[in-house]
C-alpha cells in the first residue's frame, strides 16, 4: 500500500469521490451537499490523502481541511475530516485507521487543536471506527447540524510524547517523500 498527498481536484480523488457519493446516495438518498472547494485542503491549511493498491489502483481517500469558529457551530482550530472512504474490495485491511492517524498527525503538526467529523446513523462501521479511535460526540456543526440522522464527533490533537507521527507519505505527483 502506498499512501500519497494529492490534491482534492485530482483525477483519482474524483473517481473516489464519486463512489462516495454513490454511497451516501444508496445510504441516505442523496450524495453529500457540502461545498468542497480543493484549496481547503492544499497544506498547510489541510491536506487529501490516496492510499494505492499495490497495482496503482486508489483505494481509499481521506482529508481533513481548516475550520475557525463560525455560524456552523466550528471552533477555532479545528480540523475537519472529510471524504474518509475505502472502496468495498479493500476493507477491512486497516486503511481507514491508516489514514485517520496520517491525518491527524497532519493536522497536530500545523497548529490544530481538535480534529471533527460529521457522520450519520446510516454508516454504523464510520462511527464505530471513529469511537474506537479516541472520538467522543460534540454539539452538531456543519451543513447536516439540524438532521436527526447526523452525528458529530471530536478528538483533541494532543500527543502525550511530543512526537509527530510516523506515517510515510509519498507526493503524488513526484513520488518524492513528503512529511504530513
Amino acid at each position: 500500500m502506498d499512501v500519497r498527498v494529492i490534491r482534492y481536484d485530482h483525477p483519482d480523488a474524483r473517481k473516489l469521490d464519486a463512489e462516495v457519493q454513490v454511497e451516501y446516495a444508496e445510504r441516505y438518498g442523496e450524495g453529500d451537499l457540502t461545498h468542497m472547494d480543493p484549496a481547503h485542503f492544499d497544506p498547510p491549511h489541510g491536506l487529501y490523502l490516496i492510499v494505492y493498491d499495490t497495482d496503482g489502483t486508489p483505494v481509499a481517500s481521506g482529508g481533513w481541511r481548516s475550520q475557525e469558529r463560525n455560524e456552523e457551530g466550528y471552533e477555532d482550530g479545528d480540523a475537519e475530516i472529510k471524504r474518509m472512504f475505502v472502496v468495498r474490495s479493500a476493507r477491512g485491511r486497516g486503511l481507514a485507521r491508516r489514514i485517520l492517524a496520517a491525518l491527524e498527525d497532519s493536522a497536530r503538526e500545523a497548529g490544530r487543536v481538535r480534529m471533527v467529523l460529521e457522520t450519520g446513523t446510516e454508516q454504523p462501521e464510520a462511527i464505530a471506527l471513529y469511537t474506537s479511535s479516541g472520538y467522543a460526540p460534540v454539539t452538531k456543526f456543519g451543513l447536516y447540524r439540524f438532521e436527526e440522522s447526523s452525528r458529530c464527533y471530536a478528538k483533541l490533537l494532543t500527543d502525550a510524547t511530543g512526537e509527530a507521527g510516523t506515517t510515510d507519505l509519498t507526493d503524488g505527483l513526484t513520488g518524492a517523500p513528503v512529511s504530513p
